[in-house]
């Protein structure tokens, strides 16, 4: 065996420090990992929104997160506070996305900013008792999709599902609003809780419900009906990827995704690539591939594996 130990000399603690330092603060080396802060507007901040999460879903889902002891007489009271809270976080958070995106493309400095960012941020908070509605379909689906749920307020607890149409869904009205990188992050921070990863830009019917959930996929251009069910491992993807003439850099905004039409169902591990149409109705077996429209009504399952029987090692 080997001895794979590095062999340790003496070093010296302040000329290791000031060679380290001055190497990772060089501009040549750390310009795609190194964010300066610009127009004094430092990047949008996880702890923020975070917060700001929290407390929509409190207002959403009241009682099951935020204050336990809210009642039907103090819910205005709390739901006004969070959401005031909400604005302020929230149109902060925006105007950093913003500035962010204005240093990556070198855009010219906007002059009106903050108070576009507090606009769309009341735009959001128009739009929750949308969402809310949404949100109770999506809710509805799991206990009636799932006959391990003994209540509707089970799967506001326990299910990733659930979570994780929380935050695409709040991320989802972000992103149609025009907002800057704030709707990836919120739909990362689910994604990591929940193993599910749903691109804000995807359009989500009502009464969604993926089950267990780990490893399913949704990308930006899916559009999907209503009453769909998924199971984990799901990939709704893109078969290919054009490039940009004469350089290597991948064409953006294309329709390059699955649409999937009302009351489907997928199942676990299936994979449906490129801009292809799965039909009302139709179910999708597990760990198939799918790279062509489905029509309504389908069964599209694997084929069934040969029975034989070898006597004594014959045939193998």
């Amino acid at each position: 065996m080997i001895d794979q130990t590095p062999t340790l000399v003496s070093l010296d603690r302040d000329a290791v420090l000031a060679e380290t330092v001055e190497h990772l603060c060089s501009q040549d080396v750390c310009e795609a990992s190194w964010h300066r802060i610009s127009r004094d507007q430092p990047l949008p901040s996880l702890d923020a929104l975070t917060e700001v999460v929290g407390l929509v879903r409190a207002v959403l889902f009241p009682g099951f997160f935020g204050p336990q002891d809210v009642s039907e007489r103090t819910m205005p009271y709390y739901a006004g506070s969070a959401l005031d809270r909400v604005v302020k976080l929230l149109a902060e958070q925006i105007n950093r996305g913003y500035c962010f995106v204005c240093a990556k493309e070198n855009r010219s400095p906007c002059t009106d900013c903050e108070k576009r960012s507090e606009s769309v941020a009341l735009e959001f908070i128009r739009r929750l008792p949308r969402v809310r509605e949404l949100l109770a379909t999506d809710v509805q689906a799991a206990f009636d999709g799932d006959p391990a749920a003994k209540s509707p307020g089970e799967t506001i607890f326990c299910y990733p599902s659930i979570k994780a149409l929380t935050n695409h869904r709040i991320a989802h009205q972000l992103h149609h609003l025009g907002v800057d990188i704030i709707p990836r992050i919120i739909g990362e921070m689910a994604h990591s809780d929940t193993g599910i990863d749903i691109h804000p830009g995807a359009h989500i019917g009502e009464a969604f419900f993926i089950d267990h959930g780990t490893g399913t996929v949704i990308g930006e251009t899916c559009i999907i009906g209503k009453n769909v069910r998924l199971y984990q491992g799901v990939t709704l993807g893109a078969k290919s990827f054009p490039k940009e003439d004469s350089s290597s850099r991948l064409v953006k905004g294309l329709a390059r995704h699955p649409i999937v039409e009302d009351d489907v169902t997928i199942y676990a591990g299936a994979t449906i690539l490129g801009r292809v149409t799965i039909g009302a109705g139709a179910v999708i077996g597990g760990n198939v591939w799918v790279t062509q429209d489905v029509p309504a009504g389908a069964r599209i399952v694997q084929a069934r594996a040969a029975e034989q029987v070898f006597t004594f090692g014959g045939g193998i």
